[in-house]
């Protein structure tokens, strides 16, 4: 499963090298045997100028690639790579890891139709299936119900049909074989969305560490002086009142309420326990948190309410504070308790 708010800014990046006519390759990890530092569907952009715009491997990689790049740029066809990290090949490129990893090379041109539905998918936060075959870069787009779906020719019907019914499910791209030819199924889901409710200093590592942590944040604050896209660049902004919002616009959301103002946090925290929220978030101490709940009429209970918000790790500072809630936000998104990796064989299980 590939995250959308990377491979929505590669394609910021493939269009600007577009604009310059230069040639670009989408570079994607394939297939992981044993220690990596990534997982299958991450994906990087390389250019005929020399640009590389994300990281498939932590930077052990990357300039290797480019190399096989190169020969792409030559061919305009596809190229699959694929790295025994033995340990001679471990040292002549200097990698940490031990593993397997494949990765596909693969041309893009502006002028695909399938390429330019996969950039309107990705401007709109829709979530997909981006179906390659790897042997010839030949994709299929298959829209996030699994109703529709779109190719640049004739995909088999098998591989359609297992794509549509692993879309819902799948947590990380994989490989799938049919008659000799390999297919890449990938999963592109919605970032989650994030509603922080305050736009106070504090708020600002929040936002910007929560945005490059994957999720689609909104800052909600009418005080438009405060919420702006100086202050946060990387935030849709709400400036109208609560009163005036329906709690239908916020259905499935992340919470943190850092308001620094009772009567709001009142406000905003009945509106996310009514919203049918994933996480709710409540700076402050807990005491507060539980009158604030009586208030209101509901209870710590009545949503799934973490206060004080964040993890145990001794912060103090407003970055420190903004780490502990993304890191806890992150830890519930992923399922895994928030424990250290000392001692782990592999870090992605």
């Amino acid at each position: 499963m590939s995250k959308m708010h990377e491979f929505k800014e590669l394609f910021c990046h493939l269009n600007s090298a577009w604009l310059q006519n230069e040639q670009t390759v989408l570079v994607i990890l394939t297939d992981v045997k044993g220690s990596a530092y990534r997982l299958p569907g991450s994906k990087m952009l390389m250019t005929s100028s020399g640009k590389m715009f994300g990281t498939v491997s932590g930077g052990c990689l990357e300039a290797d690639l480019f190399g096989w790049a190169e020969k792409v740029f030559e061919t305009n066809k596809p190229l699959i790579h694929q790295y025994d990290l033995s340990d001679t090949e471990i040292w002549s490129l200097g990698i940490g890891c031990k593993g397997d990893l494949q990765f596909l090379l693969l041309p893009i041109f502006p002028s695909n139709q399938q390429w330019i539905k996969v950039q309107h998918l990705l401007q709109q936060e829709q979530g997909f299936t981006l179906v390659i075959n790897m042997h010839t870069g030949e994709i299929a787009v298959i829209e996030e119900n699994g109703s529709s779906y779109f190719t640049d020719d004739a995909f088999p019907l098998e591989i359609i049909n297992q794509a549509q019914h692993i879309q819902s499910i799948q947590t990380r791209a994989q490989v799938v074989s049919l008659q000799h030819t390999n297919y890449l199924i990938d999963t592109v889901k919605p970032s989650e969305h994030l509603i922080v409710a305050g736009a106070g200093q504090d708020a600002i590592p929040l936002v910007e560490l929560a945005y490059k942590a994957g999720f689609s944040v909104t800052v909600l604050d009418s005080r438009t002086h405060f919420n702006n896209e100086h202050r946060f660049p990387y935030a849709v902004h709400i400036t109208t009142d609560i009163e005036n919002l329906s709690n239908e616009s916020f259905s499935n959301s992340w919470w943190v309420i850092m308001n620094h103002h009772l009567e709001k946090d009142e406000e905003t925290l009945r509106m996310a326990i009514e919203s049918d929220p994933k996480y709710i978030g409540v700076l402050g101490p807990t005491y507060r948190t539980n009158e604030i709940l009586q208030h209101i009429g509901y209870s710590i209970s009545s949503g799934p309410i973490y206060s004080p918000v964040g993890l145990d790790i001794g912060a103090e500072t407003m970055d420190e504070v903004a780490i502990s809630i993304v890191s806890q936000m992150m830890s519930l998104r992923t399922g895994r308790g928030a424990k250290p990796l000392h001692g782990k064989a592999k870090i992605h299980d």
